[in-house]
């Protein structure tokens, strides 16, 4: 029996995992494992805990004696849950997370080991910044980085390990991850959000940023999926014919839950929740074999780090259910692939949302000033907010109408267009009254109170309002969440910024703050307005009139990293204070390197697969064929054996001219590739891979699931479609 039947038949005995849930009730065992403010309130001194808090609210730096005492309580706390060794766990930019774990045995100066934990091993360590992707700030010889702790973000607890969450820089202060360009992105933001709120609301002391993301997930069979090479080389799936049925039915969506998938979830949930992350919504996708996650909204910043604790945990709760969860963005072709949409607002720290509208004048007014701005940013950037999305793997699901275009527009809703439009073209006069020290009375009789959720939602907007917030739709799957949001929460601060100096310069002239908002509002309104699209998405006239209102429509995803480099993306991080020149360049530098390196193992993988595995297989059916033509030929007469062997020799015919392209297109890409490879520069290293040799992916595939059709199903070496995606 071949190895594909083998484990075929071996995925369709598996039976679900049996899961024991907790005796209590999961706001029992939320955040077991977290050291967070409550267990830090019974296991701190009570001073220690004070100036911790006033560190997460204040943003007052932590001394080390301070430190000190939180490192014994944390420890005392880590040991008394089982943990014998710590790490601290960062996000270089590799798009996963790093750690390096340490005991916490320590000589006692008498030939024996005592179990400490320092304040400095606390806050700082030292990992290799050499090993990671660094896009040239560090040279090869130049090892020293720095990580140290966030204390935003709680430390936690797996198996026998307390994790640490850090930041990651360079001994130089450049960052080296994602988290510090997004806390100064969120710190951007707080300044800028909060002084144009204090028109509205004087006692706003801060704005704080909210995530809600959705992750979609592929689950596969483990073993399916370690008999496909390319699955397990590249995340996707290089070759395939479609199955018979994939999603056409549209019976996967929101149906019943398979049962081993079932007792994954639940497993997955149980340890999520005990590590603190707000698990709210399961349930099936649209694809076969397609699930997705969702959490309960949460500080940014946290809700980033929860995202890429899941990621991981999915992979290690899927192993014990006998699954591999795949978070490439397009495994399968032929269905849909996954994203991880990114619901942004903002709140201040007096309960306000200030993207929800609102039931008084004043409250619309400041609706309408956060949403246009909003938008405002993202019209600026759009281009840049596209690069941020991008990569080798989230450039095969956008645009394929499954998911939002590379083109990033703004869906409002018809009831929001029309304040929008009202407020455009009408005069101060008309548009409203001031009543003493009350302030403003919009005078929209067609909109008298604007309702949330009051138009229908558009799926294929990468950027649309749904109610009191933006959902950023565009991103994918594998992203690390920070990376959209460092340029969306830059985009806003900057044009939040931009807006009030040109409001309080017009308040400096004499005007009144409500006639000053509405005069900046109105020009933004007008400026912005290219940005909000209401139509499909997908289409073809779409594509055309984004062009001709001067949006970005660049699809090649190496040229799409340029955006990084315009001077407007610069002169905007810089004066933000996220990230300089140097550490742009550098990124981006990365960025064209990795969408290379995946196409290179891609190109390697779909090369081995043809030229040891499809190749052989299908000549090895070839001559059977001919095998059997010729004992046909020597059985019957001429005439008799021509029509009897009629369709054989059709088969050969085609095999043989599928093998032939195939064989001959393996060795061109391989060619081309040698060729890449010998360019110094990664950017056009990167574009020579685009240009030149993915083109050969889907030419030397449509051959192979040619074949796959042509050759006998026992003969194919590997799993086939409707087996990785309907065997559960």
């Amino acid at each position: 029996m071949s190895l594909r039947f083998r484990v075929v038949e071996d995925a369709f005995k598996k039976v679900p995992v049996e899961v024991v849930a907790p005796k209590e009730r999961p706001s029992e065992y939320y955040a077991k494992y977290v050291f967070n403010r409550e267990k830090m309130f019974h296991y701190l001194p009570q001073e220690t805990f004070k100036r911790y808090c006033e560190a997460i609210e204040q943003g007052t730096p932590l001394n080390l004696n301070v430190a000190d005492s939180i490192a014994q309580g944390m420890k005392r706390w880590a040991m008394e849950m089982g943990a014998t060794h710590c790490t601290h766990w960062f996000q270089p930019l590799t798009e996963g997370t790093a750690e390096k774990h340490d005991s916490f045995v320590e000589h006692d100066g008498k030939g024996g080991m005592i179990e400490e934990f320092s304040g400095k091993a606390l806050v700082q360590q030292e990992p290799d910044a050499s090993s990671f992707p660094s896009g040239g700030i560090r040279s090869t010889f130049e090892a020293r980085g720095y990580s140290a702790w966030d204390p935003s973000s709680p430390v936690f607890i797996i198996g026998d390990t307390l994790m640490i969450p850090t930041v990651f820089i360079a001994y130089t202060g450049e960052a080296l991850d994602y988290k510090v360009p997004l806390k100064k992105s969120l710190a951007a933001l707080d300044q800028a959000a909060t002084g144009v709120a204090q028109y509205f609301y004087p006692e706003v002391k801060k704005v704080t940023t909210n995530l809600g993301w959705e992750q979609e997930y592929f689950l596969v069979d483990e073993d399916l999926y370690s008999a496909r090479p390319d699955l397990l080389l590249t995340g996707r799936t290089l070759m395939g014919h479609d199955s018979a049925k994939n999603q056409q039915m549209d019976d996967h969506y929101f149906g019943s839950i398979p049962e081993r998938v079932a007792a994954f979830m639940k497993d997955l949930e149980i340890q999520a929740l005990e590590l603190g992350i707000p698990c709210k919504t399961r349930h099936n996708e649209v694809a076969p074999n397609q699930f997705e996650l969702a959490p309960i909204y949460e500080e940014c910043n946290l809700a980033v780090d929860h995202n890429m604790l899941l990621m991981s945990l999915m992979k290690r709760v899927a192993r014990k259910h006998g699954f591999h969860c795949l978070l490439h963005e397009k495994p399968f072709n032929g269905v849909n692939g996954s994203g991880k949409h990114e619901n942004w607002s903002l709140t201040t720290d007096t309960g306000i949302l200030l993207h929800a509208p609102g039931k008084t004048s004043e409250e619309n007014l400041r609706f309408a000033v956060f949403v246009v701005e909003s938008i405002m940013g993202v019209y600026r950037h759009n281009g840049l907010l596209k690069a941020s999305i991008m990569s080798a793997t989230n450039a095969h699901r956008l645009g394929a109408n499954e998911a939002p275009p590379a083109i990033i527009s703004s869906f409002l809703g018809q009831q929001i267009d029309d304040l929008l439009d009202h407020i455009e073209v009408s005069s101060k006069d008309e548009f409203f009254t001031l009543e003493g020290k009350h302030g403003l009375r919009l005078d929209v009789p067609q909109i008298p109170e604007l309702m949330i959720d009051s138009t229908d939602r558009n799926r294929t907007s990468p950027f649309a309002f749904t109610g009191n917030r933006f959902e950023f739709r565009a991103v994918g799957s594998s992203a690390n969440c920070a990376s959209a949001l460092i340029v969306l929460n830059t985009a806003v601060a900057e044009a939040l910024t931009l807006f009030k100096q040109r409001v309080d310069a017009l308040i400096e002239k004499g005007d009144s703050t409500a006639s000053a908002i509405l005069d900046v509002l109105r020009e933004d309104i007008k400026e912005c307005k290219a940005i909000r699209f209401s139509g499909n998405g997908y289409s073809e006239e779409w594509k055309k009139e984004a062009k001709e209102r001067g949006l970005d429509c660049e699809t090649s995803c190496p040229l799409i990293f340029d955006r990084y480099l315009d001077d407007a993306t610069v002169q905007m991080f810089e004066s933000m204070n996220v990230m300089n020149l140097h550490e742009l360049k550098a990124r981006n530098e990365i960025k064209w390197e990795t969408y290379y390196k995946k196409l290179q193992i891609e190109a390697r993988v779909l090369g081995d697969l043809c030229l040891n595995h499809i190749i052989p297989v299908a000549t090895k059916y070839q001559s059977a064929l001919v095998d059997n033509v010729y004992k046909i030929q020597q059985t019957f007469p001429t005439d008799r054996a021509k029509e009897l062997c009629a369709y054989n020799v059709d088969l050969i015919e085609k095999i043989n001219k599928h093998l032939n392209f195939i064989a001959e297109n393996v060795d061109l890409m391989v060619e081309e590739r040698k060729k890449a490879n010998k360019i110094e520069s990664e950017r056009e290293k990167a574009i020579i891979y685009h240009d030149k040799i993915e083109p050969f992916f889907d030419n030397i595939r449509y051959h192979i699931d040619k074949l796959e059709l042509i050759v006998e199903d026992e003969t194919w070496p590997l799993p086939k479609y409707r087996e990785l995606l309907f065997i559960r």
